[in-house]
């Protein structure tokens, strides 16, 4: 695999978008305040949630002439000149004060006056509204526009040609500005903004339209770097760099929980109606894109926010504190309260999961007892104690040899972490992964710290997924530890590396991604289930791009072209023939191919506007020609004749010789013609040896090869029945559609063409 930065100047292929687009609009707010920005399925508007906790807390809904957050492949060109420009959309608020009070929603601008100094001006909404303080058309038009509250007695004239930022400001109706008080009660409020035009000569841009094809690695993303931006943006980013399959979220530990008036963490709801907003768009987007989402909470909450009874502590009283700034703490797997409440995390996202439409799949991150610099343990807060016995003795350095007392004290304390995270397990209702970082259980110079964070209770099968991460390793350049803790955890916890999952980062600096990507490589080359890339963050900030081997750079989508248009289509099997006629008349006949290659026309399917506008959004999903795809054949899609129900005896794929365990799919026409199978339907494939149907022991590999965990028997015949799919991309660039014959009755023509593959 290679990787290179993309450069922000880098030649990349463009697009247009209009300016003010809602996918490219941010939130932001001070701590303690809370707000997301969703755009939900059809893109053409967006709703903020927000929840306020002091008196001067103050939301903004943000435009940024630079687009700061995006993969330099995929960034929207940077303009600072509105001139040309007007915006408007119809604003719908509730909670908020209104358009048509004093402190009510302004747009603040911040830029460059006519004479290159920096200013800002402060645009009442109010006065160029039409409607009532909580729904109202705003009209915008950049070269008459007036900051100041009245008009025109306070008149301001915006200069346009030099904007950096703008943002929508929104309050509480309890909103002091020089007051930082807890308001009497947190407040929630949304806002809904429909019908975004941007009309004018300076209202398109330019938009980076590169698409990457699909590799091997997987990606984590992660709620407290991202809890700005519409989750929508963030999937189709994924998928532009590469990233299929499965995407592991991460929700952080610091904006997904609500507040309550004492601004603590309010152990009754897990998820604010922000965060809530925000994570449901986020199943939703991933699961129209076509990914799973395995949700990842963690042990970790900000200082600041955990209640003090939750959180661990060394011998001597310290809270247990990471090194971030502002720094974390640590939920004890003692604390009933903090362990209830991530189990109400848990299961409250997995419902997520089921009301998108998506497998439930939940991550227990990292769930260790703390170790400080100096390597004290900190399983001494008062719940811990209480479960140890009352007065367990101190263990003052984790490192070297301990003594049988020691030993017990490590023993308990791994049962009570393991506790904890089957019981997070069990609430959740989902598969269960569980992430270990390895270099604090494996750690050489405390062998027996393993006791304590990796108890034996976690062996398989207590969880679905291991995960293991080892970022500390990987960077500093320890691959040998690395390579050796891996095997170490296999031989302790049992699970087999296809139920592992190993995440490779974290990137601090750009120069630790060569490491990273070679550690990842390391991992797939072991047999590792699924390998991630630890985030999506460092990938943004560097301008990542990954890139698969040589013979891997065609890319194909495991998505059906809808089988409704298709089951229309005409087929045309084809062969490629030399014909050489000699001036006698003979003829020469050299026949290049020894099997047929399939066209079709799937245009006699599109019978209305509904397959039409299907047909559109699936032709630019794929870019034209660029992406592969599967296509059901109308008339050949079965192993039984042409489309009847398989059996496990329908085509004989080879014959056992003791030794040989992989075995390829395909079909045997009745003139003898064998024509290999790669994309079999997921589910449909039954197999039998010797006659005798096999319900277990194989296994389906990637391109229709069956692979069995023991050879099947000299002379044993195997055989194999399902339905499939046959390979085909676009056959052309662009789809040719005159609206005028469509309404006349006349398809278009969508020709396909099949793909072959090895």
């Amino acid at each position: 695999m290679r990787h290179w930065f993309t450069a922000r100047d880098a030649p990349i292929d463009q697009d247009t978008v209009k300016r003010f687009d809602p996918l490219h609009w941010t939130v932001d707010f001070p701590r303690g305040a809370m707000a997301s920005v969703v755009t939900g399925a059809d893109g053409h508007g967006l709703s903020v949630e927000a929840a306020f906790l002091r008196a001067n807390d103050l939301v903004g809904l943000i435009w940024r002439s630079e687009d700061e957050d995006a993969h330099p492949a995929h960034a929207r060109e940077t303009s600072r000149d509105y001139s040309g420009c007007v915006l408007g959309f119809r604003w719908r608020s509730n909670g908020l004060v209104a358009l048509n009070a004093v402190n009510g929603p302004t747009l603040t601008i911040e830029g460059r006056d006519a004479g290159g100094a920096a200013r800002s001006w402060y645009v009442r909404l109010w006065n160029y509204a039409q409607g009532t303080g909580v729904d109202a058309r705003i009209s915008l038009d950049f070269d008459a526009l007036d900051g100041g509250f009245l008009l025109p007695s306070e008149a301001d004239r915006v200069h346009p040609k030099a904007i950096d930022r703008m943002f929508f400001s929104m309050v509480p109706p309890a909103y002091n500005p020089v007051s930082s008080a807890l308001l009497a009660a947190p407040a929630a409020a949304n806002l809904r903004i429909d019908d975004v035009r941007c009309d004018g000569a300076g209202s398109v841009l330019s938009l980076g339209d590169a698409m990457v094809p699909e590799h091997k690695l997987r990606i984590a993303t992660a709620y407290d770097d991202q809890y700005d931006q519409p989750p929508e943006r963030i999937v189709q980013t994924l998928h532009r760099l590469g990233f299929r399959g499965v995407i592991n979220h991460y929700i952080g530990m610091s904006h997904y929980f609500r507040l309550g008036s004492d601004g603590l963490l309010d152990t009754a709801v897990p998820l604010n109606v922000a965060a809530l907003a925000w994570h449901a768009d986020f199943a939703r987007a991933a699961k129209a894109w076509g990914y799973d989402v395995i949700w990842s909470l963690s042990y970790e909450i900000l200082d600041q926010f955990c209640p003090d009874a939750w959180k661990q502590r060394s011998y001597d009283g310290a809270k247990a504190l990471t090194g971030y700034e502002p720094p974390s703490a640590l939920i004890s797997p003692a604390s009933g309260p903090g362990i209830s409440f991530l189990s109400s995390a848990a299961a409250a996202l997995t419902g997520l999961s089921t009301a998108a439409g998506l497998a439930p799949k939940v991550q227990i991150g990292e769930p260790w007892w703390w170790v400080t610099a100096d390597h004290r343990p900190c399983f001494y807060d008062d719940a811990a104690k209480a479960l140890l016995g009352g007065s367990p003795i101190e263990i003052d350095d984790v490192r070297g040899a301990k003594t049988p007392q020691e030993v017990a004290l490590l023993d308990a304390a791994g049962a009570l972490l393991a506790s904890s995270t089957q019981a997070i397990a069990a609430s959740s209702g989902a598969q269960t992964h569980l992430l270990v970082y390895l270099p604090g259980p494996l750690d050489p110079d405390a062998p027996e710290i393993r006791r304590a964070n990796l108890p034996t209770a976690w062996a398989s099968p207590a969880f679905d997924v291991l995960q293991t991460e080892d970022y500390e390793w990987v960077t500093g350049g320890r691959t040998d530890l690395s390579a050796s803790a891996r095997a170490a955890v296999t031989a302790r916890l049992g699970y087999p590396k296809g139920e592992q999952h190993y995440f490779s980062g974290f990137a601090a600096v750009r120069d630790d991604w060569a490491k990273i990507v070679e550690a990842a490589l390391g991992a797939e080359r072991e047999g590792i289930a699924e390998t991630f890339i630890w985030a999506l963050p460092q990938v943004l900030r560097d301008g990542l791009t990954l890139f698969g081997k040589e013979d891997d750079m065609t890319p194909f989508e495991e998505v059906d072209f809808p089988i409704s248009i298709g089951a229309e289509a005409s087929a045309s099997p084809g062969f490629s023939t030399n014909v050489v006629t000699s001036a006698s008349g003979h003829e020469t006949r050299n026949a290049n191919w020894s099997q047929a290659r399939l066209r079709f026309d799937a245009g006699p399917g599109v019978r209305g506007d509904d397959e039409l506008g299907r047909l559109i959004s699936f032709f630019r999903a794929r870019r034209g020609a660029a992406v592969g795809f599967r296509f059901r054949d109308p008339f050949d899609h079965s192993t039984n004749a042409m489309i009847r129900t398989p059996t496990a005896i329908d085509q004989l794929l080879g014959v056992g010789d003791g030794v040989m365990t992989r075995f390829a799919l395909r079909k045997t026409y009745a003139e003898g013609e064998t024509r290999r199978i790669t994309r079999p339907v997921a589910g449909s494939v039954r197999v039998s040896v010797g006659g005798v149907a096999q319900a277990a022991g194989w296994s389906l590999v990637e391109l229709g090869i069956v692979q069995f965990a023991t050879p099947p028997a000299t002379g044993a015949a195997v055989r194999a029945g399902f339905l499939f799919d046959t390979p085909v991309r676009f056959a052309e660039d662009r789809l040719d559609i005159n609206r005028a014959s469509f309404l006349a009755g006349e398809a278009p023509s969508v020709p396909l063409i099949e793909i072959r593959e090895s």
